[in-house]
């Protein structure tokens, strides 16, 4: 053990130590005091220092003691005699200085050295003689329990808790560790332990860095700064913080995105006005409270000491350090362990030989007093554990610096761990004064129409300066009118990926990692890799990926439009029915005996039956069933129109038509309201087969009628894609995405197979479907003509379709996520940023803004039907129109002069002649009667006809 160690290297020294004894052998172990009232006892104690030790310990170990010793209450009936000894890191000179206050009779030891090898020695000695040593130093080495030694100094142990739950407040993730001496390591020995360092995550979570204090430290900033590491934990001597932060801040390290923690708990005595221009973030802990009126007192009492001997002391409540504190509290902690003891038992010291060593009688019983005590002292509440003598119970505080000021920020005891003496509120408001004083650098990307460039002498900027506008450069200007910070743009070209060999990232993520700039802003989606390297605000714009198409090319206008409604197939389909029902139908009239009547007008003598249902009057009742038009009456230019009146009467000569001006007028309204044919069926089987033909012709004209209204109104063809589905599944149609971006993260990343087999279709597609930009993309669909689909946010989909009628959105969108302001990790403004987001969403200034820039002035007018149809579209409606009037007209000709030639032959009269005379009647516009000039041939057929009847 290394206590049985250094006792037999001490004995080995006694007997020439005792020989160096000399000076005050003589002096008894109690003195009286000479004053008034009893006499009172003297207890002396020795404090062992190093020879280059600070004065100022010595002074406040025999301020205390004479304070003490004023102070009645304490020791009444016994005063303490200091001594005061100089020490080097020298073992005999140790040991005979021991040996030599043992033989004076002493009570205790205060160790006020900071060196373990002489503390080893004095604690050796004195658990020998079971006199109390009291000591003021952390405890560096993990060694067995000292039964005559108690520490003032907090347990590193639960200091070092104490320092893993500061971190853990603050939410560090990963920091950079750099201390001094590998001592310093048991401070920090839970924080370690906590994040794994050197088993799951070595190196990767946290950095651990020792550098002696004389080396440069500049290199080593500029490249954890390269490294985007912000959280610094220092552990050095009090003399070299402040020329470490300075080289820090020679490489603009001391930002207000790096934060420092100053485990030394002498930090507090610096004053950082150096540093109230950096907006870095410095933590310190302490164990004593300047404020606390217990210190002012002390601190009083030793310039007042000082002052009185002459000298003039610089001390103050805020440069008093913990080793002068706890020297101080040790002579306190000493009197009332001994007031403890007085008053159960008489005391008194011994001296002891080195020689021969004999313990101290009441050695056991004060320091079992000293284990159970509580004290309040200059660096607070003490308590001990009755095993170790330890130190067990203390409290620091957390101490932030803002501006070269130091403010409480709460504090750490063990029973009660972190507590936080500042509200979130006052917390909050420190940060939004500090951004007014802030000029953020905000870099973006130049992409329509959230960054563009702009012409600086129209908005009134010097030509020097950059000029931006749009949607991102005003919301960043309306939050900074709002919280009163400036800020600059800057442009990069990237978004920003990951290098995995190295873990650094690039482009406008790189930026906010290394610090160049405080805020990102552009179409930077929110993604869980981001995430990790970055912070973001709550989302300004949300929305997801969709696919953007070339819209089909309008339809050239065709003049036998009209027969789009119904497919080839269809028209023929319907001409077979037409034909086959018309046939049915004559023969079922054929067969029925209903559909035989006696003919009109009766002639005499006549006894046959005749049927209207014709072929010809089949064919035509079934036409007219499908176009619903009027039959009963026709053009009379045709001869055929012209019959004998009904009834007819004898020795008339004159035949008559119903085509007559009145008659012409019905006929067309008729046709208007859909009359249909005058020749009607009379059995039923006949009229069944009408019907459902009457049903047939209904339901296909409807249809035609409908679909020749959406056919004539719609101006572009059907897309051959509707969602991402179709589109996986067309192999005419290539479909890609900006290769750098989050659309590309998705595809990749997906677990659903429909998107992990278009991921794999885009990564084997030769040439390359994805593009270096969204504009490319862009432009790329709109070369591709259908052929190419372009996979993008919907909000840059909603951009482009604004301003280009031949793009169109296909489908909803495949995924929901949203545009953030990224800011670099644990920023402080993160809060503050995205309250102004939300503040500005809720105000309805970002869907003006949104507005403005979306749908400007040169937005896309969306191409509205007109509600009327222009002759282009139902031209060949008016073409079959005239055929068929030129047709019938063509026909009408060919009657007409086959019945030139009848007559001429019947009239024995030349074909021009009754070429004139039908003309000059047919020009006629009155009259519906026309003379029979067949009359004498009509009589004699009739009379034949009679006479073979009979």
């Amino acid at each position: 053990m290394t206590c049985d160690r250094t006792f037999v290297t001490v004995t080995l020294l006694l007997a020439t130590a005792a020989a160096a004894v000399t000076g005050d052998d003589e002096i008894s172990p109690t003195t009286t005091v000479n004053q008034p009232g009893p006499a009172s006892k003297v207890v002396k104690i020795v404090a062992l220092f190093h020879e280059n030790d600070d004065s100022v310990n010595q002074l406040a170990y025999n301020v205390s003691t004479r304070i003490v010793n004023i102070m009645d209450t304490v020791l009444p009936k016994n005063k303490i005699v200091q001594r005061s000894e100089y020490v080097v890191n020298d073992m005999y000179n140790v040991t005979r200085i021991v040996c030599e206050s043992m033989k004076l009779g002493i009570a205790a030891f205060i160790g006020g050295t900071d060196d373990e090898e002489i503390e080893n020695v004095i604690r050796s000695m004195s658990s020998r003689a079971q006199i109390p040593f009291i000591e003021t130093h952390w405890k560096t080495s993990d060694r067995p329990p000292d039964e005559y030694a108690v520490n003032l100094y907090p347990d590193p142990s639960l200091l070092s808790k104490a320092i893993r739950d500061i971190i853990l407040d603050m939410d560090w993730e990963s920091f950079t560790v750099i201390y001094e001496s590998p001592m310093s390591l048991i401070r920090l020995k839970d924080l370690l332990m906590h994040f794994d360092y050197g088993q799951r995550a070595p190196g990767k979570a946290i950095r651990i860095i020792q550098m002696s204090p004389v080396e440069d430290f500049r290199p080593m900033f500029k490249e954890l700064k390269s490294f985007g590491e912000k959280h610094i934990i220092l552990d050095y001597g009090i003399e070299h913080i402040v020329h470490i932060l300075e080289q820090a801040d020679e490489v603009h390290f001391m930002g207000d995105y790096q934060s420092f923690v100053i485990t030394n708990l002498d930090a507090h005595t610096l004053t950082f006005e150096e540093f109230h221009k950096s907006m870095a973030n410095i933590t310190l802990i302490r164990l004593i409270d300047p404020e606390s009126q217990h210190v002012r007192n002390a601190v009083d009492e030793i310039v007042f000491n000082e002052q009185k001997n002459g000298r003039i002391s610089v001390l103050t409540p805020n440069t008093l350090k913990t080793k002068t504190a706890l020297i101080y509290d040790a002579v306190n902690f000493f009197a009332a362990s001994l007031h403890g003891l007085v008053a159960t038992q008489t005391m008194g010291p011994t001296r002891i030989s080195c020689d021969d060593i004999k313990p101290w009688v009441h050695g056991y019983s004060l320091i079992n007093y000293m284990r159970v005590m509580e004290l309040n002292g200059l660096t607070g509440k003490m308590r001990f554990d009755g095993v170790t003598g330890n130190r067990n119970y203390f409290k620091v505080d957390v101490v932030k610096v803002h501006e070269s000021k130091k403010h409480r920020l709460g504090s750490w005891d063990p029973s009660e761990g972190m507590t936080l003496t500042r509200s979130v509120s006052e917390i909050y408001s420190e940060i939004a004064q500090s951004i007014t004083n802030k000029t953020f650098v905000v870099v973006g990307k130049l992409v329509q129409p959230y960054l563009m460039k702009c012409n600086a002498t129209e908005k009134g900027i010097d030509e020097d300066e950059e000029c931006f506008e749009g949607f991102a450069y005003e919301l960043v200007a309306e939050m900074a009118k709002y919280n009163g910070f400036k800020f600059k743009f800057t442009t990069n070209e990237d978004y920003g990926s990951q290098n995995l060999k190295t873990g650094k990232w690039n482009g406008m993520i790189g930026e906010l990692q290394s610090m160049r700039a405080d805020l990102a802003i552009c179409d930077l989606t929110i993604t869980f890799d981001r995430r990790t390297a970055v912070d973001f605000t709550t989302p300004f714009m949300t929305l997801g990926i969709s696919i953007l198409y070339a819209k089909p090319e309008k339809k050239k206008p065709q003049l036998f439009w009209f027969l789009n409604p119904l497919s080839f197939s269809v028209w023929m389909y319907t001409a077979t029915a037409y034909l086959g029902v018309s046939l049915f139908l004559f023969m079922l009239a054929r067969m029925t005996p209903f559909e035989w009547e006696i003919p009109h007008p009766i002639k005499p003598g006549d006894d046959t039956l005749e049927n209207s249902m014709t072929l010809l009057n089949c064919l035509w009742f079934s036409i007219g069933s499908v176009l619903c038009a009027g039959c009963e009456i026709l053009p009379k230019i045709t001869p055929n129109e012209w019959h004998d009146p009904q009834p007819w009467k004898d020795g008339n000569n004159e035949l008559e038509t119903r085509l007559n001006v009145a008659n012409l007028i019905w006929f067309s309204c008729g046709t208007m309201l859909q009359q249909g044919s005058d020749i009607s069926p009379q059995a039923v089987s006949t009229r069944l087969v009408a019907g459902m033909w009457w049903f047939f012709a209904l339901i296909m004209t409807s249809s035609y009628t409908a679909n020749l209204t959406a056919s004539i109104t719609s101006g572009r063809l059907d897309t051959p894609i509707k969602n991402v589905d179709d589109l996986s599944k067309d192999s005419d149609i290539q479909y890609g995405c900006y290769e750098e971006g989050s659309t590309a993260a998705f595809f990749q990343k997906s677990n659903l197979s429909l998107y992990q087999r278009m991921w794999s279709v885009m990564e084997s597609s030769n040439p390359t479907v994805f593009t270096k930009s969204n504009q490319e993309g862009v432009d790329r669909v709109l070369k591709g003509k259908g052929r190419y689909a372009f996979l993008m946010e919907s909000s840059s989909i909603e951009y482009q379709t604004e301003r280009n009628c031949n793009l169109m959105q296909i489908g909803n969108t495949l995924d929901s996520k949203g545009y953030g302001i990224a800011m670099p990790m644990n920023s402080p403004y993160r809060t503050l940023i995205s309250e102004s987001v939300l503040r500005l969403q809720e105000s309805g200034f970002m869907r003006e803004l949104k507005d403005k820039w979306w749908k400007g002035v040169n937005k896309c007018e969306e191409e509205e039907e007109s509600e009327e149809l222009g002759f282009t579209k139902i031209g060949g409606v008016f073409v079959v129109l005239v055929l068929g009037c030129l047709i019938a007209f063509v026909f009408s000709i060919l009657e007409f002069l086959w019945n030139i030639r009848k007559v001429a032959i019947e009239e024995e009269i030349t074909p021009k002649e009754a070429l004139i005379l039908e003309w000059k009647f047919a020009m006629k516009c009155d009259g519906g009667v026309k003379p029979l000039r067949r009359r004498h041939n009509t009589s004699t057929e009739y009379e034949s006809n009679n006479s073979d009847t009979s």
